[in-house]
């Protein structure tokens, strides 16, 4: 997520009257065929401007599309590394109802009140975890960011479903908890 998005999620609460999650479910009450019908109803109903009602249904639709889609062409060819993906997001869904698993199109954004996490099939054989890690140094499987740059702090390669062990699910579990 670049930082001009996260700097619009962050400040939606003071600029719209809701955060993100209540403008997901406000529209998700909602059948808009289009775009443009979605942004428009947020604009007259609730006076959000233009900006901020053209973000809040881009982020509802790239989270309420077809998230298999978007799943599976991540994984086409790499279909081993399917049951990592799984195994993280179960245990990620365990930390409470806030978190939004955002599938794009090279990878899968985890976001509470920021994003806190990556998910991206990084080769045929590993799976890359970004975290975003306040005062964390580098230490053991936890790298520096490598390829996901600003985008997260931090990254852990997994190669198997037993990778995801307690200490990356303590990793996931801090990060989440960082982003409120």
């Amino acid at each position: 997520m670049d930082k001009a998005l996260q700097t619009m999620i962050n400040n939606m609460p003071e600029k719209t009257g809701k955060d993100l999650e209540s403008w997901v479910k406000i529209l998700g009450k909602e059948n808009f065929e289009k775009h443009s019908e979605a942004v428009k109803f947020l604009k007259t109903k609730y006076e959000v401007t233009h900006g901020f009602a053209n973000t809040i249904v881009t982020l509802f639709r790239e989270n309420n599309a077809p998230k298999e889609d978007l799943i599976l062409s991540q994984y086409s060819g790499k279909e081993l590394l399917i049951p990592i993906y799984e195994m993280l997001t179960s245990s990620i869904m365990e930390f409470g109802e806030d978190v939004l698993i955002t599938p794009k199109k090279g990878s899968v954004s985890l976001i509470r009140k920021k994003q806190f996490a990556l998910i991206k099939p990084a080769t045929k054989t590993r799976v890359d975890l970004g975290l975003k890690l306040k005062d964390v140094g580098v230490e053991g499987r936890l790298e520096n960011s490598g390829p996901f740059g600003t985008m997260c702090t931090h990254r852990i390669k997994l190669q198997s479903v037993s990778d995801v062990d307690r200490e990356v699910i303590k990793w996931l579990s801090l990060a989440y908890n960082q982003s409120v």
